[in-house]
């Protein structure tokens, strides 16, 4: 008999307002090209928010916001976004910060949820970052959410549902506790079988080496034998010995 092959779990912190996490998941679907056992990976993706007092819309620019909230020099955060967007091109994505759209992203995690329980939160997490980042769309606007979702299969009235009650509010706020139990306090953050804990948008050829390292540690061992020896020899179980 074939022992199944383990799965390997991979929990995400992340925030849709975050330009890193964008990054981050682009360079680890980069890594998880290069295992041979992307198959028997589970990915569980989990709420953050950098800003969670931000109001619903917040009336300025990205730049405004850094600098009047966060307390940046206004050049420096222009360097930043040149910095950001080049690391972001690299990974053939195109953000346009100039675009940006500053919002409260609590409600678009509460869709992601959502998204969870018809197996489609890696298609709207992806759909949110790239609206977000790269096509100034607002990702606090009920609207839009109600299109992004519902461009990835999401059922409109279950959408509708969500947005218009406090469902989801309970798993946001403990994902972020969860966070905060485990230590984290940035995002991207990636714990890998609930033991090996990966920070930022590392590159791909380290998150490949992560993965590789958690995946061996759950596979079974491998059994000596072969064309000339049996693969099992005599042995006590709990019916009894051979």
């Amino acid at each position: 008999m074939t022992a199944e092959s383990p799965r390997l779990k991979v929990d995400i912190w992340s925030d849709v307002a975050c330009p890193w996490c964008y990054i981050g998941k682009r360079r680890f679907e980069s890594a998880l090209r290069s295992v041979p056992f992307e198959d028997q990976i589970d990915i569980v993706w989990h709420s953050y928010q950098l800003d969670p007092d931000l109001p619903a819309h917040y009336a300025g620019s990205e730049l405004d916001y850094l600098a009047e909230r966060k307390g940046m020099p206004r050049d420096q955060v222009a360097q930043m976004f040149e910095h950001v967007a080049a690391q972001a091109a690299a990974e053939g994505l195109h953000y346009d910060f100039s675009a940006l759209k500053v919002a409260n992203s609590f409600s678009a995690h509460r869709v992601l949820h959502l998204a969870a329980e018809y197996e489609l939160a890696d298609e709207l997490k992806e759909a949110l970052l790239s609206a977000h980042f790269e096509h100034g769309r607002d990702i606090g606007d009920r609207d839009e959410l109600i299109a992004l979702a519902t461009g990835t299969g999401i059922a409109l009235d279950d959408v509708v549902r969500v947005l218009d009650s406090d469902e989801f509010t309970d798993a946001v706020r403990e994902d972020v506790a969860s966070a905060r139990r485990l230590g984290i306090t940035g995002v991207p953050f990636f714990v890998l079988d609930g033991k090996y804990g990966v920070s930022g948008a590392q590159p791909a050829e380290t998150f490949a080496r992560a993965l590789e390292q958690a995946y061996g540690e759950l596979t079974p061992l491998t059994m000596v034998g072969g064309a000339t020896s049996p693969a099992d020899g005599p042995a006590c179980g709990p019916q009894g010995c051979d």
